[in-house]
């Protein structure tokens, strides 16, 4: 189908809460996942660990979406818009996260994925 195509399916499984699910199916194996600070980490199994750090770490979801997604396809390239709404443990209060990640593409699996954000407070 496409970047583009599969970019929506992603996130639609993501806000049905199949995180893992995602991961799974679009996800290459080797995948790189490159932080906002430079942090690179590699491996399907290492983001899902992430995943599970970071859902440990919310005490309240508020909300989430998606503000846009735009594919480049001849260049296998994606990017996604989003936000959620999230209250951390030991927070004083819920706040606003938004990100941008842009995917790499290959044979209908993410290979690079780069996420671009600031963190309230930080």
């Amino acid at each position: 189908m496409g970047c583009f195509h599969d970019a929506h399916d992603l996130s639609a499984m993501i806000g049905q809460g199949q995180l893992k699910e995602a991961i799974d199916k679009y996800y290459a194996d080797d995948v790189e996942i490159v932080e906002a600070n430079g942090d690179t980490f590699n491996g399907k199994e290492k983001q899902k660990e992430r995943v599970d750090e970071w859902q440990a770490s919310i005490d309240e979801m508020h909300g989430g979406g998606v503000h846009s997604i735009t594919a480049n396809e001849d260049a296998g390239v994606s990017t996604i818009e989003s936000w959620v709404d999230v209250k951390f443990k030991g927070a004083p209060a819920p706040m606003k996260f938004e990100e941008v990640a842009v995917q790499n593409w290959k044979d209908g699996k993410i290979v690079r994925e780069r996420f671009y954000y600031n963190m309230p407070g930080q």
